[in-house]
């Protein structure tokens, strides 16, 4: 009697325990992504896209008084889109006689307008980065080689495509003369180095960014 009493305590709890795992299957716990997460890359291309800026503009900076030319001329020539050839001149003027209160056309605002253009340069270098990551991802993942080769491939793109497919048509019908194509004003040698640059920094910190699928079977905070 007493047997057949804890056989049927059994089977219920057997029941039970079924049910339970029923409803636990039924209710999932938190979502968590599995493969490919865009959102996740296109954020931590942002943050490396600025380091990636930061290297290339540190470079100019660095290697600018090299060819004659000023340390931020990679800035004003930035800028000449939209500002047009006054661009060129931010910065060179005299400080004797000006007024530290005066805005735009001082040297004080000169420097403010070219500190504006670094933080345009870094934040297009965030747009850059949000695009190079899934790239990375897709055709180079594990591949530290074919990444630095991707990096320059996709560096010297960017450059044809932006500097001649677009710039060389936009900046003269918006702003009335071609200074970002104008090897006088900027070597042709030097902004595509650039973009290279940028694409191989990238290239080099992709794995800081790249995303990793939590286990299967770890909990979830």
């Amino acid at each position: 009697m007493e047997q057949t009493a804890k056989q049927l305590e059994f089977e219920r709890l057997k029941e039970r325990v079924a049910q339970l795992e029923s409803e636990l299957q039924s209710h999932p716990g938190p979502w968590a992504p599995t493969g490919e997460y865009p959102a996740y890359e296109a954020l931590s291309g942002f943050v490396l896209g600025i380091a990636g800026a930061i290297v290339a503009l540190l470079l100019n900076v660095i290697g600018a008084p090299a060819d004659s030319k000023d340390p931020l001329q990679l800035i004003r020539v930035y800028l000449t889109f939209p500002l047009g050839e006054k661009a060129l001149t931010l910065g060179t003027r005299e400080v004797a006689g000006s007024s530290i209160g005066s805005s735009l056309g001082s040297p004080l605002g000169d420097w403010m307008i070219l500190a504006f253009g670094c933080c345009l340069y870094l934040g297009t270098g965030m747009l850059l980065g949000a695009i190079f990551q899934p790239v990375f991802r897709r055709y180079a993942d594990r591949s530290f080689l074919k990444r630095l080769v991707l990096g320059v491939a996709l560096g010297v793109l960017v450059w044809v495509v932006n500097f001649y497919g677009i710039l060389s048509w936009l900046q003269p019908l918006t702003c009335g003369g071609r200074w970002i194509t104008d090897n006088s004003v900027l070597p042709w040698w030097v902004a595509a180095v650039t973009h290279v640059v940028f694409g191989l920094t990238m290239a080099i910190l992709y794995p800081l960014g790249r995303f990793r699928a939590p286990a299967a079977g770890v909990e979830q905070a």
